[in-house]
Parts: structure tokens; sequence; C-alpha cells
């Protein structure tokens, strides 16, 4: 074995084009192998001694992306800036988009080049067994959940920079969402033939309240009086616990809706059903804790049944197109076609800024330009207020 001193470093050479570097940075010592001729070696070890001048060194790792960002999505989840579905569907992108083909690559070692070959590979042959590519937004998702990683790899001082935010990832085409256009003749459809999605629908249509938030709605949430709904929680399926209730994804997400007299009036009848209901099964009153909608033990719907249940009413009145989502969306479009400025919009819906409605529906303003200069002047308001 060959030896030869560096200044602060050394080269050990192992065996042809194969040398260990070592070396000391802070006090502390340090030793990687390195792949190469000796000039490439020398050149190797002169930048790890800058590094340690200059404040960027890394220390030296084999750990692999697959055990690190396996470990952040456990870290995300455990420290609550997750919630257990997210990282569900976290995990479903490590397992399927990231670990196949990159998984094995030292962390350290990932270069700006992977993340482009990734990519492609994904959009050519990403889905199981390789026998199709998968959509822009599923590599989308896997592409933020890497990034995310990667961004505390480096402030972990694991990594010198972040190679994902090199190579964005594919852009997702827009899809404008459906939207139903006759809300009376929609509103008739419902009350005719939706029997137990009716109510909810009709809460969706006019508050543009979420799936989840609907489902975990309680009775002591319900101002009847006072012409207003109080959204404290939501549920969301998991797989580890089940359906489970939690706060709002954002602090916008804590709101109180105005209730239209429409709706008003249909929550009246249906609270009153319920009493009667209650009555006949020797059930005694509704408790503020109850839910609005519930199985026959009391406890929350299926969110994941519903959404069938939906899917398979939609398609029996001849418009698969409306999903249960796409209530809130027709909730919206009312909004801005009567006017309504964009900020009030924004905290009716629940989102954390302005700026993500407008995003969102920036097609509806199309038609009507006068609307996107208010929209805009509203939001532009908030910062100078």
């Amino acid at each position: 074995m060959t030896k030869r001193s560096h200044g602060e470093g050394t080269i050990l050479q192992r065996g042809e084009n194969s040398y260990r570097l070592r070396y000391r940075v802070d006090g502390q010592r340090h030793s990687v192998t390195f792949k190469g001729n000796i000039s490439e070696a020398r050149k190797k070890l002169r930048e790890l001694l800058k590094s340690g001048d200059d404040g960027t060194h890394v220390e030296p790792s084999k750990m692999t992306v697959t055990e690190f960002v396996r470990e952040r999505v456990n870290q995300w989840e455990a420290s609550g800036q997750i919630s257990a579905r997210t990282a569900e569907r976290h995990r479903y992108s490590v397992d399927n988009q990231i670990v196949p083909h990159i998984g094995d690559k030292q962390l350290q070692k990932l270069r700006p080049l992977d993340i482009e070959t990734w990519h492609t590979i994904l959009r050519t042959k990403g889905r199981a067994g390789g026998t199709a590519g998968i959509t822009a937004r599923t590599i989308g998702h896997a592409h933020r959940v890497l990034s995310k990683a990667l961004n505390d790899a480096v402030k972990n001082n694991l990594l010198l920079t972040n190679p994902a935010k090199v190579h964005a990832a594919p852009k997702v085409p827009d899809v404008e969402m459906f939207i139903a256009q006759d809300v009376p003749g929609l509103v008739a459809e419902l009350a005719a033939s939706a029997g137990r999605l009716y109510i909810p629908a009709m809460v969706s249509l006019f508050t543009g309240m979420r799936r989840g938030e609907i489902l975990a709605l309680r009775w002591g949430r319900v101002d009847l009086d006072g012409k207003l709904i109080k959204v404290r929680e939501a549920i969301e399926p998991t797989e580890a616990h089940g359906l489970r209730f939690k706060a709002p994804k954002s602090k916008a997400g804590r709101r109180d809706i105005t209730l239209p007299d429409i709706l008003l009036n249909v929550l009246r009848d249906y609270r009153k059903e319920q009493l009667e209901l209650r009555l006949k099964l020797g059930a005694g009153k509704l408790q503020a804790e109850d839910l609005l909608f519930s199985d026959i033990e009391g406890g929350p719907l299926s969110a994941n049944a519903f959404s069938a249940a939906w899917s398979d009413y939609a398609a029996k009145i001849g418009m698969p197109e409306l999903t249960f989502h796409a209530l809130r969306h027709t909730h919206a479009s009312q909004l801005i076609d009567a006017g309504v400025d964009i900020v009030t919009i924004s905290k009716r819906l629940g989102h954390a800024k302005p700026d993500i409605t407008l995003r969102i529906y920036a097609h509806l303003f199309r038609k009507d330009d006068s609307k996107a200069a208010a929209a805009i002047n509203a939001t532009l308001g908030t910062f100078h207020s």
C-alpha cells in the first residue's frame, strides 16, 4: 500500500485506481474511498481540505436515498409536520417512485443528472412492472417528497446543495375543473333522487366545505339561529389509525361560514327529522357532539365509501364528471359570478391565502376581466391594510 502525504491529509493506494483519502477538519479525522487516478485523488483531497477552510465541508456518509427519505417521512409524521394520511401518501411515493429507481444510490452521490434521468424513467416506465409511464402529477408529488427530504439533508450538513432543485418536476397540464352550470336544476335533482347524499351535497354546494369537514361536522357547530356553521375539524382515512378527526390543515381552515336561506331551511328540516327519528328509537335528544352524518352507531362515515357512493350517484343521473369536490368548485363559481371579492371567497373556502384561490379559479375570471381586476385589487388591499 502506497502512502502519500499532502499537508493535512494523506492518500493511501488500496488497489488500481482506488484510494483512501484521510484528512482532518476542525480537529476531526475523516476517511473516504475515492475511485480514479492519482491526479484525481489529489484534486479531491485538496477540495476536501478547502471545504474545511471555507466552512462548506460535509460529513462523509454512506447512507442511501431510501434510508434517508424513509427516516425523514417518519420524523415529519412524529413531529406533527404532516398528518398520518399525508405520511401514507408520502410513503406510497417513496416505495413506488423513489426506492425502485434511485433508492440504492448513496445520498451524497446523488446528482442533478440523476434527478433528470429519474424523471425520464418515471415518465416512460414508472408504472409497476415498467409497462408504462406515470402522470406528471404523480411524478410531481414524488419529486416534492424527495426535494423536501434533500432540503433537510442540506440543513443537517449531509449535503452541500439540493440536486432536486436543479431539475424541476414535469409541469402538470392545466385541467379546468367541472362546474355545474344549472344550480337550480341540480338542487331539484338532488332533492328528488340523492337520498342520504342530499344533505351533505347541499352543505358542500352552498358552503364550499370539503368532504372531510362535512363528515366531521357536529350539531354543536351548526348555529341555526345565528345562521352559520363553525368549521373546527375534519376526518381523514388512514391505514394505520382508521378514520380519525384532525384539526384544519391551516389556521384559515378554522372558520365560520354564514348560511344562505336555502341551506338554512334544509338543515332545519333535517334536524327536525333527526329529532323525530331519535324519539322513535328512544335515543334521546341530539347532543352537541353528535355528528350530522354518521353510521348506525353514531360514528363517522367512511370517507372513501362516501365518495364511492357519490360517484355511483353521479353516474346514475348522467353526470359522472360531477365529483363531490366539484360541488365546492361550483360554490366558488357562484360567488365569483355574484361579484364577491376574492378575499371573502378565500376565507369562506378556508384557503390560507387569497392568491391560492386566484390560482385555482383563474379561468373563471377570464370571461369578465373586470372580475379579475376586482379580485387583484381586493388581494392587494389585504397587504396594505
